[in-house]
This record gives C-alpha cells, structure tokens and sequence, in this order.
C-alpha cells in the first residue's frame, strides 16, 4: 500500500445503499493519489437497492454492477477511517481507525424523492470530509 495513501470504508447494514452511494461519491471528487474509498456492510444484502441504482444513475453514476460485500477486519486492515451510516453497535470498533458516524436514514424501499433526499445529503457529507481532510 502507499504509505501517503488513506483508505477509507463507509458501512452501512446491508452495503446496498448509504455505503455505496458515498465510496462513489468519495472515489469520483477525492484525489487517488491520496485516498480511496471502500464501502462494505455488516449484513450484506444479494445486490444494491434498483431505488438507488436509479438516483445514482441521474448524477452519472453507474451502479448496477456493484456488488454488496460483507465489513470484516481483513477488508478494513489499511482504513485510516470508518465512516458508519445507521449500523450502531453492528458496526466495529477497529483498533488505529478513526470513527465517524453519520445518521442517515436507510433508502431501500423508499420512494425515489426520498432517495434523492438520501443521496444529496451523502453527496454533502462526502464533500465536506474530502475538504475537511484536504483529500482533493
């Protein structure tokens, strides 16, 4: 690994959603010389939400091809942090990482509009922590 590279995954409980959305977001507006994102989840559904496929795909995103992974030690090893999105106790501790926790509602089943909602606040909080950690 690049020892001036940073991981960091985002996990969500199913890893078909929230996670997803923001290891895209996170990997199209940070700079790879210098972090990339992994998404993961806790209880990792068969395929990512179609509600979201579709929103992403309005913002020129493809998702359709991703597939929903489960978070395990050996995929988080080299994350400087873990970003959690609605997994509370469900979701590790990893000894050396930094921990966030962002409060988003779930948007599997949920109407597009609110999936929109789901989507642009994600798209927000991404943009802010790659400013935040001058990851651009």
């Amino acid at each position: 690994m690049n020892l001036g590279r940073r991981t960091i995954v985002f996990a969500c409980v199913h890893n078909a959603g929230r996670s997803q959305m923001a290891a895209s977001f996170f990997n199209t507006f940070a700079d790879p010389q210098k972090a990339r994102a992994l998404s993961a989840g806790t209880m990792p559904r068969e395929r990512v939400h179609a509600e979201v496929v579709a929103a992403m795909r309005e913002v020129g995103v493809d998702l359709s091809a991703a597939v929903p992974r489960l978070l395990t030690p050996e995929l988080a090893a080299d994350a400087a942090w873990l970003v959690t999105m609605g997994c509370g106790d469900s979701c590790p501790l990893l000894p050396g990482t930094l921990r966030e926790d962002w409060p988003l509602a779930d948007p599997g089943g949920q109407p597009l509009a609110r999936v929109r909602q789901i989507r642009d606040d994600i798209r927000q909080r991404v943009t802010q922590f790659i400013a935040d950690h001058q990851l651009r």
